[in-house]
């Protein structure tokens, strides 16, 4: 595939934060003059909001479950993703394929192979330019999911199913430390925001 532009993947456990900086990197690229496109995992297009819907409240078989994670990022990378690429816009994703390994895979224990079997038939080529990953010791995730909304069948999870899926996180990191930057997300926002102006400046 041709990309001119740049891919930017944001990455945690429930509750490390990372929603709350997809806009303020949306905005730091803008005024670089960058066109920027915003978009989810899973949902991003209309089919994808509708398999969210069921991924996000419908119990089912782990690996269905897996299926429609990457029927989702298909129709994602077809529809927004490599469109935006090809015209030199920068795509900002809140979640990608990490995620699907550090959740089917880490936090529910699917054979990586078979993640791996996955990620390459959906995207054979294509990979972040960068990936975000926000960490938080699982304590301070926690505490920060209490404090908001209803949550959904992966935010009620237990504590060791998030424990794991951290830890699935962090070995992606170490396995792709050319992509992949890892974010302390219990400082505060003015620091956090500081470091991704200076990982971002590289990129640029």
């Amino acid at each position: 595939m041709t990309q001119c532009g740049k891919f930017i993947t944001f990455e945690g456990i429930d509750g490390a934060g990372k929603s709350t900086h997809i806009g303020f990197v949306a905005e730091f690229l803008a005024s670089r003059g960058k066109t920027v496109v915003s978009s989810r995992e899973p949902g991003g297009t209309p089919l994808g909001e509708k398999l969210r819907d069921l991924l996000l409240h419908e119990k089912m078989h782990l690996e269905t479950e897996a299926l429609l994670m990457f029927a989702s990022r298909r129709e994602h990378i077809a529809q927004v993703i490599a469109p935006a690429l090809e015209r030199g816009d920068w795509v900002l994703s809140d979640r990608f394929t990490d995620a699907s390994f550090a959740y089917q895979s880490g936090g529910r224990g699917l054979d990586r192979a078979k993640m791996e079997a996955l990620e390459q038939w959906v995207h054979p080529t294509l990979q972040p330019d960068l990936t975000l990953l926000f960490d938080v010791p699982l304590a301070v995730a926690r505490q920060r999911l209490d404090a908001t909304r209803t949550l959904d069948k992966f935010e009620r999870e237990q504590a060791d199913f998030f424990e794991k899926c951290r830890n699935e996180y962090l070995r992606r990191a170490a396995e792709h430390p050319e992509r992949i930057v890892v974010v302390d997300s219990t400082q505060t926002i003015e620091a956090i925001q500081l470091r991704l102006a200076e990982v971002l400046e590289k990129l640029l």
